[in-house]
């Protein structure tokens, strides 16, 4: 377990406001807030809901906290503390307001705690015309804790009301996508898989892995071309395998859908995988995931399988594709992102 983060210790701090019977707690970090949560409410019914399946993986391990994840709130009664961990993504924190909102009730108290640089700030004019009071508890640490009081219930919640439909233009397709908030390039084509698909050359059956499958751009983009390749989608974001099962549904198409901490969850092998890889975990760089991928990759490949990435200009994967590959392919490279291609020999 890590250290507690800035947004936790702010939290603890004011441990005197962490006091509930029925709490629930979204978007936690994995640090030991929870452990510490429970330890001021031992006699307290604790759920903790992340989109993040790595997230719940970490608290679903700790004793008497009730763990869940999915790309909706668990429907759990009589709330009376909900501590909300502010996104980075703006509209993915209103979509969890009025998911919020769907289970709260009068009596229910809204904590929301999040670093000044990754908007948090923007908590209060999201639901200032939402709840009969609120108030800035404390700053601290480069972050801001806000409480809201006797919100607005919200009759019921649908994720469907949030999804937003996109045309798709590449590489001599048009197809339509379907995005939530909070899932990668939200609402269009981003251009690292655009560049990516520009210069995709994939045998026409086998089975094939998108790692970081996003709203299932790549997969649709493949099986409209291909469509007796076999496809696994995989992702750890739940918001992100919906959205992806959404724009597979709309173009005729099904796969397998994983929710997986890296590869970790992930079995069998493919003849191609291929992948634009997260490089961020929060608003934090970070190259773990993708080099925990690069590295555990060739355990799901055939003999003769490709490994297709697309990646930002300014990291260095070439290094770690040699190292796992012998070498590495650079197909096409401009001054913002490179197409990477190794294959297992």
């Amino acid at each position: 377990m890590q250290k507690l983060t800035n947004p936790s210790l702010l939290l603890l701090r004011n441990e005197e406001e962490l006091t509930g019977q029925h709490i629930l707690v979204i978007n936690h970090q994995r640090d030991s807030f929870l452990s510490e949560l429970k330890q001021l409410n031992p006699q307290a019914n604790i759920n903790a809901f992340s989109y993040d399946f790595a997230n719940h993986l970490a608290s679903d391990s700790l004793a008497d906290i009730d763990s869940h994840v999915s790309h909706t709130l668990p429907a759990l009664d009589d709330l009376d503390l909900i501590i909300y961990y502010y996104p980075k993504s703006k509209p993915e924190a209103q979509m969890m307001f009025d998911n919020i909102r769907a289970l709260c009730s009068e009596k229910t108290r809204l904590l929301v705690v999040g670093e000044n640089k990754g908007g948090v700030k923007s908590a209060e004019k999201q639901l200032q015309d939402k709840c009969e009071a609120h108030y800035k508890l404390d700053s601290a640490k480069h972050c801001i804790l806000y409480e809201f009081a006797q919100l607005q219930p919200a009759t019921n919640f649908d994720i469907a009301s949030y999804q937003q439909t996109f045309t798709v233009t590449v590489a001599g397709q048009q197809f339509e996508a379907v995005s939530v908030p909070g899932v990668f390039n939200h609402g269009k084509l981003d251009i690292g898989t655009k560049l990516l698909l520009e210069n995709l050359e994939l045998p026409a059956r086998g089975n094939m892995l998108d790692f970081g499958c996003g709203a299932g751009i790549i997969a649709t983009f493949v099986l409209n071309q291909s469509p007796k390749i076999r496809f696994s989608c995989l992702d750890v974001n739940a918001l992100a395998l919906y959205a992806c099962e959404q724009t597979l549904r709309l173009n005729g198409h099904e796969a397998e859908l994983v929710l997986s901490d890296g590869l970790k969850q992930l079995t069998g092998r493919f003849d191609a995988i291929i992948s634009n890889p997260p490089f961020h975990t929060g608003i934090k760089t970070d190259y773990d995931i993708a080099e925990g991928f690069i590295n555990g990759a060739t355990s799901h490949m055939k003999k003769g399988a490709q490994l297709h990435i697309v990646a930002n200009s300014f990291l260095k994967y070439p290094p770690l594709i040699e190292a796992r590959f012998g070498y590495c392919d650079t197909q096409i490279k401009n001054t913002k992102f490179a197409v990477y291609r190794a294959t297992l020999s």
